[in-house]
């Protein structure tokens, strides 16, 4: 576990990634550095996608670590502990919270955060993290062209306080980190195929524009979903390889 925090608060940001990477290059952040802003002018989601956000309206930080503990063939490892830190927030909010894999919190059928990871790799271990984050929590109109957003506030009808609830995820998320680093592997493991979403149940899948039945029996060791297809087909696939027919 990481004994102290640092938050750094900014008002505007081309990104809070973007903020946290230039930290790490000039060596002017610690391992726990948390960076929120109110605003990013090109909040950026997975294969450059952008990321909606009204300016004070939501959680949007990115988390500094150093994992050199961590190779980097089980980089995925910190998709699982950041995801099982949102839901960890989110259980007691609301109801079915669940991963969408690889990198989406769902509340039922609808998206209400994005986790966004980049790392830097020296030799076979990780040398740097940034683990970036986008919960929606006041907002209540998205007019972006996501097909599926939702808010906290949506949902509950409460006001949230986003310093209040990154100081909450960050705990969380800091009590898995000590796990991973004390090699408890199998509990991540447990815990995360618990709160998939459809996990272990049959459901609809796309891949190539063609639609299968399905269901998920495991994640691979390089983050893979794996799937088992109706005829007892097993195939693992990589991000974007195959999309669920939601």
């Amino acid at each position: 576990m990481i004994a102290n925090k640092n938050f750094i608060f900014l008002t505007e940001v081309e990104s809070t990634n973007n903020y946290a990477n230039h930290l790490v290059l000039s060596k002017a952040a610690d391992e726990g550095t948390v960076v929120l802003a109110q605003h990013q002018k090109k909040g950026r989601g997975q294969q450059g996608n952008s990321w909606e956000s009204e300016a004070g309206k939501n959680l949007l930080a990115s988390f500094i670590l150093f994992p050199q503990f961590l190779t980097a063939a089980n980089q995925f490892y910190l998709s699982k502990i950041i995801s099982l830190a949102l839901v960890d927030f989110l259980k007691p909010e609301t109801e079915n919270v669940t991963v969408k894999w690889p990198n989406d919190i769902y509340i039922q059928n609808r998206k209400v955060a994005g986790i966004l990871i980049e790392n830097s790799v020296k030799g076979s271990f990780l040398s740097s993290s940034i683990i970036g984050i986008g919960l929606n929590l006041n907002q209540l109109e998205f007019v972006s062209d996501a097909p599926n957003p939702v808010s906290l506030k949506q949902i509950t009808a409460k006001n949230y306080d986003v310093e209040n609830v990154a100081v909450q995820i960050w705990e969380h998320f800091n009590i898995w980190y000590g796990k991973l680093q004390t090699g408890h592997l199998n509990e991540i493991d447990t815990a995360y195929f618990k709160i998939l979403f459809r996990g272990n149940e049959w459901a609809l899948f796309s891949k190539q524009g063609e639609c299968f039945e399905a269901k998920i029996i495991g994640i691979g060791e390089f983050g893979q979903l794996i799937l088992e297809a109706r005829n007892g087909t097993i195939s693992k696939y990589m991000f974007k390889e195959v999309e669920f027919v939601i």
